[in-house]
């Protein structure tokens, strides 16, 4: 049977399963231990994997967490492109975030919440963090370009580009930073409407 369009064929489907498991294994070790206490042994060895192939997934440790870090906002993107190009931008992202998927993820928050804490709070894995923001603002530069009827390099796509993203990650930091935290969703919408991103 052929394999579903647009769908990673099995063995990269395994390999994504892998690099989210280790890095699910790192967030939990970090949290429990603390990020210099724990070692890329103990998080291997956690994984249930050897040395070796947790460096055929991970450059360093601080590197374990880069599938966490990029997968929201990643599926943030994908949903994004595949929304109407005429619809306010604002209401797009509303859309994308009320998918069932987008819920499971908010319905298991304290895991997340820790997360972002950590990435905050940890200099190496901040710096791993903004890297992936960065390379995850490239991506949405072709969808915004084709909401906004501009090149995709143009100056004004790619601010726009850097506001959303601003966004979605200071309501992020905001929603984790709170003992008693507002939803996430409210705090991703007031954050762009306080931008005024559907009128750029």
């Amino acid at each position: 049977m052929p394999a579903e369009r647009g769908r990673p064929p099995l063995t990269e489907r395994r390999r994504q399963a892998t690099r989210v498991e280790i890095a699910e294994t790192a967030a939990a070790l970090f949290a429990d231990r603390g990020y210099e206490a724990t070692t890329v042994e103990d998080i291997a060895a956690a994984a249930g994997v050897s040395l070796r192939t947790f460096y055929r997934y991970c450059s360093s440790k601080e590197d374990a967490l880069t599938p966490l870090v990029t997968s929201g906002v990643g599926q943030l993107v994908d949903a994004l492109a595949a929304q109407p190009a005429d619809e306010p931008l604002t209401a797009a992202v509303d859309r994308v975030f009320a998918t069932p998927m987008s819920e499971r993820r908010l319905a298991e928050a304290e895991p997340g919440r820790a997360l972002v804490r950590l990435m905050g709070s940890v200099p190496a894995l901040r710096s791993h963090w903004l890297a992936a923001v960065q390379e995850l603002r490239d991506r949405l530069l072709p969808v915004l370009a084709a909401r906004t009827g501009r090149p995709a390099d143009s100056l004004e796509v790619r601010l726009l580009a850097g506001a959303l993203l601003d966004a979605v990650t200071a309501a992020a930091e905001h929603w984790a930073a709170r003992d008693e935290p507002e939803d996430l969703l409210a705090l991703t919408h007031r954050a762009m409407a306080f931008l005024r991103l559907d009128q750029l």
